[in-house]
């Protein structure tokens, strides 16, 4: 991997689209990102692993430590109007393959199942297929989690398979991990899916 490459896979980017803008997580979207957990009872689903409001700071300083150590790349997602309104990451980041996860992703209820959501993965893999040239980008979730399942399904992505009790979920329980995989070859297809959708809600 020329010096470029290895650089690109270190240097968080900033995505810009019709729907959502995607920068660089900093300490400084806490606030912002708080006021999205408040009172919306995203940190209530036990299957996640969104923070409760009081912990969104920690939750922060956490990512950019694994941000710094090389091991995620982590974004703030703002709407239209500029507003927070969630944050993702790429994670599980393997350039020698080249090979990385989209995850960890969550949004204020208001822009679920809307174009933000749809515009952000367009993105997040055009710049991975595109910009870093994966060969594979794959999604986890837990197998209790049926929204985040369909969500990835609808996206284009095939379904893997069942990783049994390897991980954990923020209460402690065992996960089941319910794996899902886009392929280089498949990226056109999906991109124009995406397109399409996108077209769709405009």
């Amino acid at each position: 991997m020329g010096a470029a490459s290895a650089a690109a896979w270190r240097q968080v980017p900033t995505l810009a689209g019709r729907h959502a803008t995607l920068e660089p997580l900093q300490a400084a979207h806490a606030d912002g990102l708080r006021a999205v957990v408040e009172g919306s009872g995203l940190d209530r689903l036990w299957y996640t692993n969104v923070p409760a409001p009081g912990q969104v700071a920690a939750y922060v300083d956490g990512v950019l430590e694994a941000q710094a150590q090389g091991r995620v790349l982590a974004f703030a997602v703002r709407d239209a109007a500029g507003a927070i309104v969630g944050t993702t990451r790429f994670y599980g980041l393997e350039p020698e393959v080249p090979r990385l996860g989209i995850g960890y992703t969550w949004y204020a209820p208001a822009v679920q199942r809307t174009g933000v959501n749809t515009e952000c993965k367009r993105m997040l893999l055009a710049h991975a297929f595109e910009a870093l040239g994966c060969a594979s980008v794959f999604f986890e979730t837990s197998w209790f989690n049926h929204a985040s399942r369909a969500a990835i399904a609808r996206l284009g992505a095939k379904q893997d398979g069942v990783l049994r009790n390897c991980k954990r979920h923020a209460d402690g329980s065992l996960r089941d991990t319910v794996v899902f995989s886009i392929i280089d070859t498949e990226w056109p297809a999906v991109r124009r899916h995406l397109e399409f959708r996108l077209e769709a809600n405009a």
